[in-house]
């Protein structure tokens, strides 16, 4: 007679990929492929170098900044003002490219890392909830950048900079090249080092990893840090793509995206896990949903509407996957 032992593992192994579980897992791979596909039939010259060069060009800074949020969310947290960090880093970087591009990187992803320092030290040791913390930057945040860039567009002409965001290596851009390369960082963060498994530790159960020993207040300041700073970089890369530093609108609802990339791409606004191909899955498909209904003449808004469903359903899946 069969034992238990043997029957039991691969029951289990079968139901993990049913309804819910299934979807949370593979979803979001599987819609980008539908799209691509219905895209290749239905829509006039979309499969072309130029337009895939395009569709990662503009999901690129979606990447980076839900790379972040991936970190905070896998602490059951949540980082509104990366949109208002964009902004900042871009009111900062025409006061100091006088000094030379490098200064005014530093300067500009400083900002960034100051803005997840606050928002950490809110968190971890005012112990405040993370929407209630980083809401006062989402909107403080953005003052700050106007008033530092007198409410005034600044035209962008230090060719070191623009490279940035129009040059290319091996025919790949910049911009989808440093995303690449940080999907990778991240990835090798989460699941090679302590830091990584510290933070989904937390996540999972933040008054366990206390009691373990675990430097939880560090490690959550140490996450909203690290995503202040990809916001910043984010926020530079779009101002060297668009010629032009503009706080008043650069990073506007990149929360909102950030966040639908992450929840879409599998990982659990509960915390305790991080899927970092998933994000990139997820950020991926949020730029390929807007592109198609754009190439069918649909509005903005409907795009926007498309979204909202999505982070609904994604958030329903995870939710049923849990109660089983």
């Amino acid at each position: 007679m069969t034992s238990p032992a043997t029957v039991v593992p691969g029951r289990r192994g079968l139901s993990q990929l049913r309804g819910p579980a299934w979807f949370q897992e593979y979803g979001v791979y599987a819609a980008v492929a539908a799209l691509l596909v219905f895209n290749a039939f239905f829509t006039e010259h979309f499969v072309t170098g130029d337009n895939f060069r395009t569709q990662l060009i503009q999901a690129a800074p979606v990447v980076i900044v839900a790379l972040g949020m991936a970190l905070v969310i896998g602490t059951e947290g949540v980082d509104l003002s990366v949109g208002s960090a964009m902004a900042l880093a871009a009111a900062l970087l025409p006061l100091y490219l006088g000094y030379g591009l490098v200064p005014a990187l530093l300067i500009a992803l400083l900002a960034g890392a100051v803005v997840g320092a606050v928002n950490g030290t809110l968190v971890s040791l005012v112990a405040l909830q993370p929407i209630v913390a980083t809401l006062a930057l989402f909107v403080g945040g953005r003052g700050i950048a106007l008033v530092v860039a007198d409410g005034q567009l600044k035209q962008i002409a230090n060719p070191d900079l623009l490279a940035l965001g129009t040059g290319s290596f091996i025919g790949i851009p910049l911009v989808v090249l440093i995303a690449g390369v940080l999907a990778l960082a991240v990835t090798f963060l989460v699941h090679r080092t302590t830091f990584g498994r510290q933070v989904v530790a937390i996540g999972g159960n933040r008054p366990a990893a206390a009691l373990a020993g675990l430097p939880v207040k560090r490690v959550l300041t140490g996450v909203y840090v690290l995503c202040g700073v990809l916001a910043a970089l984010a926020g530079v890369l779009a101002t060297a793509r668009l010629t032009a530093s503009d706080p008043s609108s650069l990073g506007n609802l990149m929360e909102l995206s950030a966040i639908t990339a992450v929840v879409v791409g599998g990982t659990p606004l509960s915390g305790g896990s991080i899927r970092v191909l998933g994000t990139v899955a997820g950020a991926l498909l949020m730029q390929l949903l807007r592109a198609t209904l754009v190439k069918h003449d649909l509005p903005d808004s409907t795009a926007q509407i498309a979204q909202a469903a999505i982070i609904l359903a994604a958030v329903y899946v995870a939710r049923e996957r849990r109660s089983r």
